[in-house]
């Protein structure tokens, strides 16, 4: 998986996405923003896509979203046009893995089913704990592979076609165990199943102040 491959498939996926992914998805989107409203004020939403979930924030809170399809915002752009959606800031073309955002922008960062389309996905992580204030959360709706059996067997197998769809289809937990350990910066939360089917989890993160992250407490 590459940036320009992950783009140019979302690119493609655009004209149909709101009719293919949203009804799937639609309560994992949902459960994401009611974890982000839990804290408000300034959030991030990463992959926003063509916007499906910017009418769901509160108006009170200011919500800037990132894609990096442009064919995919200019969906959201039309949505937050017609629906006047005078919270939402900012839509622009960016790379999860480069945010241009300062440190501590955001009280929460949102990434829907996203984490497992981005080429490097540790560096993503490692750029919204980054983004996100101390005390602030970094909320997912992500897929998780089978690390073992049947499933996983054919988790293995479709990735070289699930790449050039943009996604992957084998991503086991402890990818994100390994990453929370490594970056000494957050703490796990919450880990949720979601529909359908049981493949589908919010995880949410909490970015632990300097003092607790140099001492291993929360």
């Amino acid at each position: 998986m590459d940036r320009d491959g992950v783009a140019a498939a979302y690119d493609r996926w655009a004209p149909v996405y709101d009719i293919v992914f949203g009804p799937v998805f639609r309560q994992g989107r949902r459960s994401a923003v009611i974890a982000a409203e839990r804290i408000g004020g300034h959030i991030l939403e990463v992959g926003v896509g063509t916007g499906l979930s910017l009418t769901d924030y509160a108006k009170t809170s200011r919500v800037a979203g990132i894609d990096i399809a442009e064919t995919m915002l200019d969906k959201a752009r039309q949505r937050v046009k017609t629906l006047s959606l005078d919270n939402v800031e900012a839509l622009e073309v960016m790379d999860a893995e480069h945010l241009t955002y300062p440190d501590a922008s955001f009280d929460v960062v949102v990434a829907q089913y996203v984490v497992t389309a981005i080429p490097n996905p540790e560096k993503a992580l490692d750029e919204f704990a980054r983004v996100v204030r101390p005390g602030g959360e970094i909320i997912l709706t992500s897929r998780l592979g089978a690390e073992k059996g049947l499933r996983g067997t054919i988790e293995k197998w479709l990735m070289p076609l699930t790449s050039r769809l943009g996604w992957r289809t084998e991503f086991p937990w402890d990818r994100y165990v390994r990453w929370a350990e490594a970056s000494g910066a957050v703490r796990i939360l919450e880990r949720r199943a979601l529909p359908p089917l049981g493949h589908f989890w919010l995880i949410r993160f909490v970015r632990l102040g300097e003092a607790a992250a140099a001492s291993g407490t929360p």
